[in-house]
């Protein structure tokens, strides 16, 4: 994953940049929040080669393109697993409810073993979550896996591929 989708990783320095590294170009409108996480698999062993993506809207629930998004936010965020720990890190800002849904992020993550990339959702702790409609259509009892724990400098979002703390993941 880190030669072909994140060069940059380890040094590398082959482009400017990666496609995804900087989400924020300049100065954007809303608050700034930091979502930390390390990908599990079945066994509780941290991935030290996933790579997740993160789509999400800009603070006024508006995404990149739409006519009236923050022209300082791409909306999209990659970051391949660290090599040590296996934990990826997006400096992000929080956003906003898009169409009668909770404000969320979408996460995607491939890995080694994973043949089609898994889809997933990180809701926000403090947010009303009872009329979002993918929300919604998730058993009560695993609806837990989909929303972050607050940190003292913003979300800490653990997904988990398999086991009893297995995140929900989307068909999409």
């Amino acid at each position: 994953m880190h030669i072909g989708c994140t060069p940059n990783v380890d040094g590398m320095a082959m482009y400017g940049g990666d496609l995804g590294a900087v989400m924020k170009t300049g100065p954007v409108q809303g608050h700034d929040i930091i979502v930390t996480g390390t990908v599990f698999d079945g066994q509780g062993e941290a991935l030290k080669d996933a790579m997740v993506e993160i789509w999400q809207a800009d603070a006024h629930g508006v995404y990149p393109g739409q006519t009236g998004a923050d022209p300082h936010f791409t909306g999209l965020g990659r970051s391949a697993g660290d090599m040590g720990t296996g934990a990826f890190r997006f400096e992000t800002v929080k956003p906003g409810s898009v169409g009668g849904q909770a404000p969320h992020i979408t996460f995607w993550i491939v890995a080694r073993g994973i043949n089609l990339g898994l889809h997933t959702r990180m809701y926000f702790p403090e947010d009303d979550l009872g009329g979002d409609p993918v929300m919604a259509a998730v058993p009560e009892a695993r609806r837990a896996t989909l929303i972050a724990a607050r940190t003292d400098s913003g979300y800490q979002f653990d997904i988990h591929l398999q086991g009893p703390q297995e995140t929900v993941f989307l068909d999409i």
